[in-house]
């Protein structure tokens, strides 16, 4: 440990937290708040939030640090905003944050050069992360992580992550993101629901990315561990985007995001279950009856219709599925998905989602063109699955330096 008793970071010796099913569980906002801001105090610091970055009272980072007079130089508020307000997509745009005084920048798609220049005109010396992350490589807070880290190692910068829990858990699922297939929902050679907190992957960006150049320190959670769910979790959940709205939205994401790459169905945007609920106005019950049918582990599946508000087919009819978790430790979110696709692809309603008319926007999400392929040639779920066994093992061993907490059958 360093000498604030905070862990380090950085490619270097793993420094586990230990943690126990008894010990209380607290996030590394509140022990630096509980510590008395040691690691910040009289630094001016850059904060990298939304409206995740609280503590159990519900109390923002940003508004504490303001009451307890630490110099706060500049928020950089990453999609959706440093308050939230802004839908999947967008941003808030640079301001004047209207409760603390503070100017809150657009980071909103900035890459490290646009980074660099925020931070300056901040003149910050300590940037401060502090985003709830969802554990899927398509979910793009990570990559505001990234980017801000790069732009902090070249100025020079210290980086401070204050770490929160995985609600989808530690294991690592998925294929492998592969050249050629990069696009703003994954840019990075990591699986598809990577398993890590924000403080292990900083971790990981730092050794396998960066370089070690960030002088990067992680304030660990208290009392998590990679068995642990969202729904498991005596913390506060605040909504990380518009339409992750509970921790099960969070476990179902990783596998159901890919529907954004199906054109016929709805992945439930415009509903008050996204990512639970899929269908299309080209479906009916059986889809929902042959998925049902291959008795998936920790999942049930429910019939289910619904008129989304917004986005895919807007005050449309759907038919589908609800997916209903009954047991997360024994769910796996992608392998369920690419059974219900599987399943799906035999509809004649069926049908990708192109991207700009050259490629299809399954392949971005997936990072390869393989699952497609193999779907489209009637490959079975368990077919599809197994491709990727070997890099995702090999992911799951490259990432074991880094990480901070124990996992299942460690």
């Amino acid at each position: 440990m360093n000498r604030r008793g905070l862990l380090a970071g950085g490619a270097g010796v793993l420094l586990p937290v230990p943690v126990s099913l008894g010990t209380p569980l607290r996030t590394g906002l509140e022990k630096l708040a509980d510590d008395g801001w040691a690691a910040v105090r009289g630094e001016r610091i850059g904060v990298v939030s939304n409206p995740t970055g609280v503590d159990r009272d519900y109390r923002h980072l940003v508004d504490r640090m303001h009451a307890d007079k630490v110099t706060i130089g500049g928020v950089f508020g990453p999609e959706h905003g440093f308050r939230g307000s802004a839908q999947a997509g967008a941003a808030e745009g640079t301001s004047t944050d209207a409760r603390t005084g503070v100017t809150v920048y657009d980071a909103y798609l900035a890459t490290a050069a646009k980074w660099e220049q925020m931070f300056t005109a901040a003149g910050v010396r300590v940037i401060v992360f502090d985003i709830q992350d969802v554990g899927a490589r398509f979910y793009t807070y990570i990559y505001t992580l990234y980017d801000s880290m790069a732009a902090a190692a070249r100025l020079g910068l210290r980086y401070v992550v204050l770490d929160r829990p995985n609600p989808a858990g530690g294991s690592a699922y998925g294929p492998m993101m592969t050249g050629g297939f990069t696009s703003g929902v994954g840019r990075l050679e990591i699986v598809q629901q990577h398993g890590m907190t924000v403080g292990e992957l900083a971790r990981f960006y730092n050794g396998e990315f960066l370089g070690g150049k960030v002088e990067l320190e992680v304030i660990g959670c208290q009392g998590w561990h990679g068995r642990m769910f969202g729904r498991d979790l005596d913390l506060p959940w605040v909504l990380p985007s518009p339409n992750m709205p509970t921790p099960d939205t969070a476990l179902v994401y990783p596998g159901t995001g890919m529907f954004e790459g199906v054109a016929a169905l709805s992945e439930g945007r415009g509903t008050t279950r996204p990512f639970e609920l899929i269908g299309g106005p080209g479906f009916d019950y059986r889809w929902c009856d042959r998925v049902a049918a291959l008795d998936l582990p920790g999942v049930r599946f429910r019939e289910a219709y619904f008129t989304p508000t917004f986005n895919k087919f807007a005050d449309q009819l759907c038919a589908g599925i609800e997916v209903k978790i009954v047991d997360p430790r024994r769910y796996d979110p992608i392998r369920t998905a690419v059974a219900m696709l599987v399943e799906a692809r035999k509809e004649k309603a069926f049908g990708w989602r192109a991207d700009n008319g050259t490629r299809y926007f399954i392949d971005l999400l997936t990072g390869s063109s393989r699952l497609r392929t193999m779907i489209d040639a009637r490959a079975s779920a368990r077919e599809v699955v197994e491709a990727w066994s070997g890099e995702l093992a090999a992911f799951d061993r490259r990432r074991r330096p880094y990480l901070l907490y124990s996992r299942p059958g460690s």
